[in-house]
């Protein structure tokens, strides 16, 4: 209680930004990067800081920014995103009597092996596309929480899409069809099942194949088989199958979220019925990202929530 208040706060470090670097031999697998944007939020109970001018149960901010540093150098072996943010949290709930509650944030900027004549190099990458993330919460009590999630996964079918049967009143201008494009950013998160620093395995988890995996599943069940696809009715059901694939393929996936834009492909049509300038074959289209339909859904195990 701040007086006759109930004050809540907390504090942290955004936007650090920190690459490392793990040298192996090739014959090991060549060197690893990893580049990743880090947030550090910290519950402590710093009360007389807000209420007076007493500083004296704050991390400084600054200090916080360092210690990510401090601890990438700490990391000798190859460490997941995940496994980072678990570090991390552990180290402030556990030094910091003060501190209750530590929630790490991290954006990965994907460097990706690059191949020359067939052949991974053993020290050359190129930046990726989408973007691999997490969000890891530890508590004082060891309670933890883990959710991992990809950003600006974009997906593009040609064909295999169609839309129908949907609410008809004055306000609906689309026809019904079964042919059209399909186009998707997808962000997605999920959550595992590790509720206790306790729980997390002695051999250590793989959460960088995970997210590969994941990844793969989302895309081959949107895609469907290389030679003749799968046809789509909607986003939604397409984003049901999606989720669904992934909580049956891993069982340490308790939950994912999905949110999948609605990017439109318009058929150009120029002119009128009347005095067409060209004929066009719905094979010329104006992309649009705006405005974008909005489908998002949760998916979950029995007594699991995200």
């Amino acid at each position: 209680m701040a007086g006759n208040f109930e004050l809540q706060g907390r504090h942290g470090k955004s936007g650090v930004r920190v690459s490392r670097v793990w040298r192996r031999p090739a014959a090991a697998g060549g060197h690893v990067i990893v580049e990743w944007s880090v947030a550090v939020s910290v519950v402590s109970d710093c009360l007389p800081s807000y209420t007076s001018s007493d500083n004296s149960a704050i991390v400084a901010t600054d200090s916080i920014k360092n210690t990510v540093y401090v601890k990438a150098k700490e990391c000798t072996e190859v460490v997941s995103m995940e496994e980072f943010a678990v570090i991390l949290g552990r180290h402030f709930t556990s030094l910091y009597p003060q501190v209750s509650e530590a929630t790490v944030t991290i954006v990965e900027r994907p460097w990706e092996r690059v191949v020359v004549d067939g052949k991974p190099h053993s020290h050359g990458f190129k930046v990726g596309v989408e973007k691999h993330s997490t969000e890891v919460i530890v508590k004082k009590s060891g309670s933890l929480l883990i959710n991992s999630g990809i950003q600006g996964y974009s997906l593009l079918k040609t064909t295999q899409s169609g839309f129908e049967g949907f609410v008809m009143d004055r306000y609906r201008l689309l026809p019904d069809t079964r042919e059209r494009i399909v186009a998707t950013d997808v962000t997605a998160w999920w959550r595992y099942p590790f509720e206790h620093i306790s729980q997390l395995p002695s051999k250590p988890f793989c959460f960088t194949q995970r997210y590969q995996d994941v990844k793969k599943v989302l895309s081959e069940t949107f895609f469907g088989p290389p030679d003749v696809g799968v046809y789509s009715p909607s986003v939604q059901n397409t984003l049901y199958l999606m989720a669904k694939e992934v909580l049956t393929r891993f069982p340490d996936i308790s939950s994912i979220q999905l949110r999948m834009p609605n990017l439109h492909f318009l058929p150009v049509n120029l002119g009128s019925k009347e005095n067409p300038l060209m004929k066009f074959a719905d094979d010329v289209y104006l992309p649009t990202d705006e405005p974008h339909g909005t489908i998002e859904a949760t998916l979950s195990r029995p007594m699991s929530k995200l």
